[in-house]
């Protein structure tokens, strides 16, 4: 009874952060950036290659990228990462039991899809209404590229690893579509609210916020006994991945500059270096 009311409670509270976002439509759904071009008014299929190169080195390189990989080997050392699934789902410490631990993967993977549809509509695209309009369509189509190509790379690889389930119902367990969808859901999001006119408070607590949901929707799938937790670490990284390389090359928006580790394997070691987004 009691996790039956928690979690009602934390559905309660996922539909209002959901909706979050609505508050800032006629605040930010105007307006420019700081460049005096709208949201999504750049996207284009033709970037160039230097802007690709540099969108993959920089999302290759992502801590949200390679953390993951290496967390999910790390899990294979003395079978952590089949005890810890045992564990999960036997115990169902969050959701109460696989049951819902189930369902409310789904609830957040969508709740995910919902709030970037949202940042959409808030990001500034510009105050003539057939501009804004083409600017969001064009915006939201880069979007949808990066979530379509995370899907298809997920489906892809789920059918040449072709791992077992925990729960033995498939062999479609590497990488957790969830994750995978969810992640590439809550980078779109990041990218929106770093456009969005608002305290930098606000938009830490909008993204961690954000996080958390993907973050639910990971651990819900292992409660389940749905996927191992390296599926659903990989899964996160080729979320984060696609869409951050997406967004970073075809969509237009140069963002303040920032540094990023560049790792380079060699023959007798790696060599780790520090690249600068410009």
């Amino acid at each position: 009874m009691v996790i039956q009311i928690h979690l009602k409670y934390l559905k309660i509270s996922v539909m209002l952060f959901s909706l979050s976002p609505l508050l800032f439509l006629t605040i930010n759904g105007c307006g420019t950036l700081s460049n005096g071009r709208g949201w999504g008014q750049d996207a284009t299929l033709r970037p160039g290659w230097a802007r690709i190169r540099r969108a993959a080195i920089k999302a290759s390189s992502s801590p949200e990228t390679w953390a993951p990989v290496a967390a999910a080997l790390a899990l294979q050392i003395d079978d952590l990462d089949g005890r810890v699934s045992d564990w999960a789902s036997s115990n169902t410490p969050v959701f109460g039991s696989r049951d819902h631990a189930d369902k409310w993967s789904d609830h957040l993977v969508n709740s995910s899809g919902a709030v970037y549809l949202m940042t959409v509509l808030a990001t500034p695209s510009g105050d003539d209404p057939p501009e804004w309009l083409k600017s969001k369509f064009k915006g939201l189509m880069t979007g949808t590229a990066a979530w379509g190509l995370t899907a298809g790379a997920t489906d892809l690889l789920k059918g040449g690893l072709g791992r077992t389930r925990p729960d033995g119902s498939d062999n479609r367990s590497l990488p957790s579509g969830h994750t995978s969808a969810a992640a590439s859901f809550t980078t779109l999001s990041r990218y929106n609210i770093r456009t969005l006119s608002m305290p930098s408070k606000q938009a830490a607590i909008m993204n961690m916020g954000i996080a958390g949901i993907a973050a639910g929707t990971a651990w819900a799938t292992i409660e389940a006994n749905r996927h191992y937790p390296s599926d659903v670490l990989l899964g996160y990284a080729l979320g984060h991945f696609f869409s951050n390389f997406i967004n970073d090359a075809f969509l237009g928006i140069d963002f303040k500059k920032e540094a990023f580790f560049i790792i380079d394997p060699l023959i007798d070691g790696v060599m780790v270096s520090m690249g600068w987004q410009y």
